[in-house]
């Protein structure tokens, strides 16, 4: 996959979610999440985040569950640029991140950058889905 995340540091061990039997995801895949307890590949920046895809799904392989990270530290390609200390979404129908702006709030947010950086680069993340409750004015 493209632009995958990559775990760094694993905080805690990945859980499982369910997941479509039909549905291909990649390894390190940003999932939106769904009720019940469901996921799948997010595909824009208003999803509410599940986590990251601890392992690859393939499409029609019979399996209905796949571990998915909640919490970890994870290199991110970015797209425009971050101060670290700031909270981070998914960018648009890509598995790029961005800074969260006022409609990614609550669960819509990824984590907190660790680190400065700038279109293209990949940067350190601390996964933490809903962790700015802030809405901007």
């Amino acid at each position: 996959m493209a632009n995958e995340a990559v775990l760094l540091y694993q905080l805690e061990p990945p859980i499982p979610f369910i997941v479509a039997d039909g549905t291909g995801i990649g390894k390190g895949a940003i999932l939106k999440l769904s009720d019940p307890f469901t996921a799948a590949t997010s595909d824009g920046d208003e999803d509410y985040v599940a986590g990251v895809a601890a392992s690859e799904k393939i499409a029609s392989d019979g399996k209905t569950k796949l571990g998915v990270y909640l919490r970890g530290v994870f290199k991110m390609i970015l797209s425009g640029s971050v101060t670290a200390g700031q909270a981070v979404a998914k960018a648009a129908n890509t598995n790029i991140i961005k800074v969260a702006d006022a409609t990614c709030v609550g669960a819509k947010t990824l984590g907190i950058a660790l680190e400065t950086g700038a279109e293209g680069e990949s940067i350190a993340v601390l996964l933490s889905p809903g962790v700015n409750n802030t809405a901007y004015s």
